[in-house]
């Protein structure tokens, strides 16, 4: 990853637990570059993405989600290195979602032609997250 273009961006963010931390500041490699320099071809049916980490965490995000250019693969939070508590070595961050889709020690992407739902989605948290709409719960 650290081979790729480093990109800087500073997001607000927002738990599902109602608290946020405006203007923090992260560095990775963005959705966008790590998708071309992998040369990742959807397949038409291709529409949602699972996120794979540590200790079986997954979560379910839609693909026109994580085309925005603030989305990316962050390695770095406040110009240090993640710590293992943050998702060390690397997180996913999706900043117009809750916090919970922003996935710590990532391990691997799955593409899939529908969603489905993740741990969190699974016990009760909503399958989109969208800190706008408020949508904490999928009941």
């Amino acid at each position: 990853f650290r081979a790729l273009p480093e990109t800087m961006l500073t997001t607000d963010i927002h738990c599902v637990t109602r608290w946020s931390k405006l203007d923090t500041t992260w560095s990775g490699v963005s959705w966008r570059d790590f998708i071309e320099a992998a040369g990742v071809r959807f397949s038409l049916d291709a529409s949602h993405l699972m996120a794979h980490c540590e200790n079986n965490f997954t979560t379910n995000l839609p693909l026109d989600v994580l085309d925005d250019p603030e989305t990316m693969f962050a390695w770095e939070y406040e110009g240090e290195p993640l710590t293992p508590e943050h998702g060390w070595p690397l997180r996913l961050l999706v900043p117009k979602r809750y916090f919970w889709k922003s996935a710590k020690w990532i391990r691997g992407i799955e593409f899939m032609a529908g969603d489905r739902p993740g741990f969190w989605e699974r016990n009760g948290y909503h399958m989109n997250g969208e800190y706008w709409r408020e949508e904490r719960f999928g009941w």
